[in-house]
């Protein structure tokens, strides 16, 4: 595929947070952009804005003349989620076009840059975000392809002018191994996904194999502990034992403040724009790759102080004196834990009503135990029910497999407008929301719940 003679795209799939990266920039670079999906979201909103047309009926009769045969000016991409009988996909198919995952085309327009890749079952949509604002502020202007939209940018993708470009890769269908970078971070190697790679030991040969795909000469950085049988530069937090530390970590009225130390470089007194444990280790990475890649110890300090965050990782909806509301993708338990931890941690004296959406029938399935024991640290749960995704249901599986298992009393099983009838009701002072599905469409009736005072 040669990129620079494509004229029109379509994507299948076009509303994911990394298909529709791919949409603006072929958009911007002037390529004629079409897609299909599910569902209309904000984010389906934004494309068409943008001048992309997207359709969300599966009829193959609504696709442009444009694409009646192939031609090397046409790019077909897809999503590995879409389902294998949609009508939109068997016409491409069908009518002899090459298909191209999103990942095979990052690797493509990656491989003659050099490439940051951050990967990891969780923290690396945060991280490589981190790491795409301390280098833009500290004049390296890059390019990225982000799992989220970062609020500095309101965009999930930025446009640089330099041979620089930070990419998140993901584990998901192996699509990371299309990378070859030149700095890879790895943040977490938690089992997820066992419905496409079958065992945690085959994730784990999934990382190692990314991890030998680092260029010659290049750097890897990983956190500590990870089973990789690569030389890489270790990264956590509160331990002298990694070769990049974060210690002295405390919250001041209500920022997290930190300390960085590497052998080499010590930073002292890093506000974070964000808040979270769990974000300081990531900003540590960040740190590293920055430094890695010449940047000075101050900008990397502003950066970090004006990072704002991504959308619906730790994101404030409301914060006043009456009510605390926070949003957050968290859909696997460790990303849960670390995400009450840190709410509890920024308001211990406060009630913390979460509301949970499970995300697939077979991460449920295969991670209840440890949904419980995370969703226990809460004082109160309001649970939806499962949201399949992809998936069909799965006999013996529902929300109850968590609820079930869990110890904490208050706890309810609810629909979306009876959570939000509760939350109307009770007006808790401390609300979080979690959950990788369609949880987001309850952001705005529940800010308005709260706001709404009789």
């Amino acid at each position: 595929m040669n990129l620079h003679s494509i004229k029109q795209v379509y994507l299948v799939g076009i509303g994911g947070i990394g298909m529709s990266g791919l949409a603006r920039y072929f958009n911007h670079l002037g390529c004629a952009v079409f897609g299909y999906d599910k569902t209309e979201t904000p984010l389906t909103d934004a494309l068409k804005v943008e001048g992309m047309e997207v359709i969300f009926a599966d009829d193959a009769a609504l696709i442009p003349a444009l694409f009646a045969e192939p031609n090397e000016r046409t790019l077909i991409i897809f999503t590995p989620a879409i389902p294998k009988d949609s009508a939109i996909l068997n016409y491409f198919k069908a009518a002899g076009f090459e298909l191209f995952k999103r990942s095979q085309v990052l690797g493509i327009i990656s491989e003659s840059l050099f490439t940051v890749a951050v990967a990891g079952t969780h923290g690396k949509t945060t991280t490589s975000s981190l790491i795409t604002h301390v280098l833009t502020e500290a004049g390296k202007d890059c390019s990225a392809f982000l799992g989220g939209i970062a609020t500095n940018y309101n965009s999930n993708i930025l446009y640089g002018n330099s041979n620089i470009v930070v990419v998140e890769a993901d584990e998901y269908d192996r699509s990371f191994l299309t990378l070859q970078p030149d700095i890879a971070v790895i943040t977490s190697m938690d089992a997820d996904h066992l419905d496409i790679y079958g065992s945690h030991e085959q994730l784990t040969e999934s990382f190692q194999l990314f991890a030998s795909q680092v260029k010659a000469g290049g750097k890897l950085i990983a956190k500590q502990g990870l089973p990789l049988a690569h030389t890489f530069t270790s990264y956590t937090i509160n331990t002298e034992a990694a070769d990049a530390i974060a210690h002295n970590m405390r919250v001041q009225e209500g920022s997290f403040y930190f300390d960085f130390e590497n052998g080499e470089v010590t930073i002292n007194n890093i506000e974070m724009g964000i808040p979270g444990m769990h974000n300081i280790e990531n900003a540590v990475a960040a740190i590293q790759v920055a430094l890695y890649m010449d940047v000075e110890a101050d900008a990397i300090k502003a950066a970090l102080a004006s990072f704002q965050g991504v959308k619906r990782r730790f994101e404030y909806v409301i914060r006043n004196e009456r009510n605390v509301y926070i949003d957050d993708y968290a859909h696997h338990p460790e990303e849960l834990k670390a995400c009450i931890a840190s709410v509890k941690k920024l308001y211990p004296n406060h009630k913390l009503t979460t509301v949970f959406q499970p995300h697939l029938y077979s991460r449920t399935r295969d991670f209840a135990d440890g949904f419980a024991e995370a969703l226990d640290m809460t004082d109160e749960l309001l649970m939806l029910d499962i949201y399949p995704a992809r998936e069909l249901p799965m006999e013996g599986v529902d929300a109850h497999t968590i609820l079930n298992r869990m110890k904490l009393q208050d706890k309810h099983l609810l629909n979306k407008q009876q959570v939000i009838e509760h939350v109307q009701a009770q007006q808790p002072q401390l609300l979080l929301t979690v959950g990788a599905g369609d949880i987001d469409q309850l952001v705005n009736p529940l800010k308005q719940a709260l706001q709404h005072v009789e």
